[in-house]
């Protein structure tokens, strides 16, 4: 048998579970708070939906790291993207600034503890990254049209 006919055949059966437990779920919905069924339904279908949820993103990086470890290209691909993320990163950490900015209620967050220099120093990361990315973005589509026409 076929891997892709496996697959289909597994996909269905998962979709028929999913369907068999949300059609139980809402025929035993109550607006009763105390209902015990209603709660154990709730807690099966996010339980499903968690198993769902791990499988999936298991599948992909399994399927993912097999793929960059046996295409070479992939791999190189992969290793360029990175780096240029971590270029991005370390250019916005130089030009952020760690100090807190002023603006009306900033002593309620600083008081509490929930801005400090450091959370300063990584809001100003991460918004010095948007605008570099922002910046590229608007130059690759400016340029875009000139690489066609050359070619």
């Amino acid at each position: 048998m076929k891997l892709e006919k496996v697959l289909n055949i597994l996909l269905w059966v998962l979709l028929a579970v999913s369907a068999i437990l949300i059609v139980s779920m809402m025929t035993n919905l109550s607006d009763d708070n105390a209902d015990a069924t209603m709660g154990t339904w709730i807690n099966t279908n996010l339980s499903w939906s968690y198993f769902l949820l791990g499988a999936s993103t298991i599948i992909a990086v399994v399927f993912a790291l097999f793929h960059t470890f046996t295409d070479k290209a992939a791999a190189k691909k992969g290793l360029t993207a990175l780096v240029f993320a971590g270029v991005v990163v370390v250019l916005a950490y130089v030009f952020a600034s760690d100090a807190i900015p002023q603006f009306h209620g900033v002593e309620k967050f600083v008081t509490d503890g929930s801005l400090t220099t450091t959370i300063s120093k990584w809001i100003g990361t991460t918004l010095y990254a948007t605008y570099i990315l922002l910046f590229l973005t608007i130059i690759a589509i400016a340029l875009a049209p000139l690489t066609r026409l050359l070619k």
